[in-house]
């Protein structure tokens, strides 16, 4: 072997050997960056915002919540109907940015509460005739949430929000 081929190797493995020490450096430096963000007081306190935020959101398309704070005896079933739908999109719409703070299980239960409730909604505005007034809808949806104690994701999402909110205190 020629004294040119073993400059050439050994400048192969010394550049083989930056390579591999500038990749540990770069993932120590990546790994040190993501604990001081986890750590970081003013993200930590952007995230307990967003899971206070995301609490009420679920509290307020809570179909209880939600025919108490839309009660309007002059609307007709199919009015009242859009209403309900409407203010729980209104609710989430104004929430969404919130998704980027919270764990993406916790986004994805509050989006299967809202299309839950819209859902139920709208199957009980089906079943009745077409000349219900809104006052027929409400009472229809509350009797089943008595007769059906476990129709709601509420408290189950309020759990999962709660049980992750503890998890970054």
């Amino acid at each position: 072997m020629s004294t040119f081929e073993t400059i050439v190797i050994i400048l192969f493995l010394v550049l083989l050997l930056a390579f591999i020490w500038i990749l540990t450096e770069f993932s120590a430096m990546k790994k040190s960056l993501d604990e001081h963000k986890n750590n970081d007081p003013e993200t930590l306190r952007l995230r307990l915002q967003a899971y206070e935020r995301i609490t009420l959101l679920t509290e307020r398309i809570a179909l209880q919540n939600l025919l108490s704070r839309n009660t309007n005896p002059g609307l007709t079933c199919r009015q009242m109907q859009m209403t309900l739908i409407d203010a729980i999109k209104q609710e989430y719409d104004y929430n969404m940015s919130q998704q980027i703070y919270v764990s993406p299980e916790v986004w994805r239960a509050v989006n299967n509460l809202k299309e839950q409730n819209i859902y139920i909604i709208n199957q009980l505005a089906a079943t009745l005739p077409a000349q219900a007034s809104g006052m027929d809808l409400n009472k229809h949806i509350i009797d089943y949430l008595i007769n059906n104690s476990n129709a709601s994701l509420h408290n189950i999402v309020l759990e999962a929000i709660n049980f992750e909110a503890k998890k970054i205190m």
